[in-house]
């Protein structure tokens, strides 16, 4: 079935695909199937095979490791314009993690013979897929080194400030910051590692101190400098 005339815009305008000429994008076409899914819905689990990647053109994804106990730990949240299951087409292995929308979503599935002819066809392309995937390497490095050396508070305000709107980090020494939370407190709370519980305490901690301000999801960071060097 053929893309509706938007999504041949969307895929033009990623910036994995931005840079290809028109016949290579028109490639890319022919190796895409849109997946729209409502909130809640699985995109793939844990054990599935492989066959290509996802980019999200709209909407939201969490990946996250199920348990028999009916828990999960939220390892990854992606957004518009970025892409996620590179690593494990490449490894040819099943999927490590499973992935659900958080939000109603459309997602571009794009194939695994795709992606190879474009390998051997242009390198410019292997270097921005490289490119993705050393940037999702160094999240996961920058997890690890989260969990294991900062507090729990410091894993919160780090996640806020890393959250503000574009532009805004480069002036957290003065004013105030308004951040809109991505996704529900519960899914923040497993990706930082915490409980909600944990979370909800240092949230209204860093009210009481007025460091912060919430209203739902909206939180207005009051003094991003001292925010910054606070911890309990």
């Amino acid at each position: 079935m053929a893309l509706s005339p938007n999504i041949v815009q969307i895929i033009a305008h990623l910036p994995l695909f931005r840079e290809l000429s028109q016949e290579q994008q028109a490639q890319v076409v022919g190796g895409v199937r849109e997946i729209r899914l409502e909130k809640g819905a699985q995109v793939f689990s844990k054990g599935d095979p492989v066959k290509g990647f996802h980019v999200v053109a709209y909407g939201q994804v969490k990946l996250f490791l199920p348990s028999v106990q009916g828990n999960e730990k939220v390892v990854e949240i992606i957004g518009p314009q970025q892409s996620f299951g590179e690593a494990m087409m490449f490894l040819d292995r099943p999927y490590p993690v499973s992935a659900e929308v958080l939000a109603d979503s459309l997602l571009l599935h794009v194939s695994r013979e795709c992606v190879f002819g474009l390998i051997e066809a242009d390198a410019s392309f292997s270097r921005r897929m490289l490119a993705g995937l050393s940037m999702r390497l160094h999240s996961l490095l920058a997890d690890v080194e989260s969990y294991s050396l900062r507090s729990s508070a410091q894993r919160v305000i780090g996640y806020l400030l890393q959250h503000c709107h574009e532009g805004a980090e480069r002036e957290v020494s003065e004013g105030t910051i308004d951040v809109v939370l991505p996704t529900t407190k519960q899914v923040i709370a497993s990706r930082l590692n915490l409980t909600p519980e944990t979370l909800s305490r240092i949230f209204h901690e860093l009210a009481t101190r007025k460091l912060i301000e919430i209203q739902g999801r909206a939180i207005r960071i009051v003094d991003a400098r001292h925010l910054r060097d606070f911890d309990l």
